[in-house]
């Protein structure tokens, strides 16, 4: 039995960083770039607005909220909607894919209202078919808790309007709202074969900022800057390890020399001689070296502490830097997409970059298709990338007129032929790679 995964995750700010993953305008390292064309916005933007992080903060200005959204309130709740692996492949290889995205969001209309959802974007580039969505918390209606005064009684207040528009995340994050959301979100995905959990688990969910390491796609020379910083951190930590460990046997030898000393002290009343003075001195010496470690050790720990500053801040700096440049320039985003798709068919390095210029580009070679795990060879061909005619906003790549992956197709049924196979494809697959 497949069971129906719901998660909710509160968030506040403008959740800047998870927008960068679902939009993958920073590529997961667990995502498939060839595969990431095939993503889905399944809520269209309002006029205006370009992305995620706009769609929140244009709810949030619409919505007719008259306080003041303090700076540490939540202002969005992230929802994971998917199911078991085994069940989601099940449910895309059957085509009723299209179907549970619409079950989807048809529940998450019902369940958090229409003008709530500001976002759902189905990704299809990971292992497991899953969608997530973004609610605005707007509500309305009475709190859902009194404030008391500490003996308990009921603090007397002005009373205020039960239809005044609110954002609240913990009205919609109550305990008895989300159970209720777990058994009406598995209701609603049981015609897909998902059940509901068991009711009470101690299962715990991992968070999806701690699940989804964003990994930021730079330039060679900001990658180097990072990972010398990297570097530097890794090398301090192995020394303070190091030091740590030479703390860690100098206490035991601190240890003993005290002990040593209360004895020596005994005996030199009796015994004043040349060696106890000696050893005196090593005594001290050990102290001081003791002292000196110490020292060090808080140095290297103040050091890290800058560097892993540093670090965050040339990491936000450079999040910051690429959201303005998708902004003024949206196509760039669909560029970056196409050098992926051409350095992981096989294209040079040279051959990619006169490729972007938009003109046709001639080559021999081999290009590897992932779909049909083989190279394909070509003593001559044309490439080129132009603007797809029912989404101008999106670019296609052509090898001799034809998109890259019936390109592929074509070659692969010469390579059947070639062997004696005479290879029956269904119609409709294999559409091309849209990036």
């Amino acid at each position: 039995m497949g069971y129906a995964v719901l998660h909710l995750e509160k968030t506040s700010g403008t959740d800047a960083g998870m927008s960068a993953h679902i939009e993958r305008t920073i590529s997961p390292k667990n995502a498939d770039p060839l595969r990431t064309h095939l993503n889905k916005e399944l809520v269209q933007f309002p006029e205006g607005v370009s992305n995620r992080t706009h769609a929140i903060q244009h709810r949030l200005e619409n919505a007719g909220i008259t306080r003041k959204i303090g700076k540490n309130q939540v202002r969005a709740i992230r929802i994971l909607l998917t199911g078991s692996p085994e069940d989601m492949k099940r449910i895309e290889s059957t085509r009723q894919l299209d179907g549970w995205c619409k079950d989807n969001l048809d529940w998450l209309k019902k369940t958090y209202g229409n003008d709530n959802i500001v976002s759902a974007v189905l990704h299809l580039d990971e292992t497991t078919p899953h969608i997530h969505a973004t609610v605005v918390p707007i509500t309305t209606g009475e709190r859902r808790k009194a404030k008391q005064e500490p003996t308990g009684t009921k603090k007397k207040y002005k009373k205020k309007n039960s239809d005044a528009v609110r954002l609240c995340a913990d009205d919609i994050m109550s305990r008895d709202k989300l159970k209720e959301y777990q058994n009406s979100y598995s209701e609603a995905m049981a015609k897909y074969g998902l059940h509901r959990g068991i009711d009470g688990s101690e299962a715990k969910h991992v968070s999806t900022s701690q699940y989804y390491r964003e990994l930021l796609s730079q330039t060679e020379g900001v990658q180097e800057n990072i990972g010398n910083l990297l570097h530097q951190q890794k090398q301090v930590t192995e020394e303070l390890s190091k030091i740590k460990r030479e703390i860690k046997t100098e206490k035991l030898k601190s240890t003993a020399v005290n002990v040593a000393t209360s004895a020596i002290e005994g005996i030199g009343s009796v015994f004043d001689n040349s060696k106890l003075k000696k050893q005196e001195k090593e005594i001290g010496k050990l102290k001081a070296e003791n002292t000196t470690l110490r020292t060090q050790n808080k140095q290297l720990n103040e050091h890290i502490g800058h560097l892993k500053n540093e670090y965050e801040k040339t990491t936000d700096k450079l999040r910051e830097e690429l959201r303005k440049v998708y902004n003024q320039f949206p196509g760039i985003r669909d560029i970056f997409n196409v050098e992926k798709l051409c350095k992981a068919v096989g294209f040079s390095e040279e051959l990619t970059q006169k490729i972007l210029t938009m003109n046709p580009v001639g080559f021999k070679g081999k290009l590897f298709s992932a779909e049909h795990h083989r190279e394909f060879e070509t003593n001559h061909s044309i490439a080129k990338i132009e603007k797809d005619s029912a989404e101008p906003n999106r670019l296609r790549l052509f090898v001799d007129n034809l998109e890259i992956t019936e390109w592929f197709k074509k070659k692969y049924q010469e390579f059947q032929k070639d062997l004696g196979i005479n290879p029956k494809l269904k119609q409709g697959e294999n559409r091309g790679f849209k990036i």
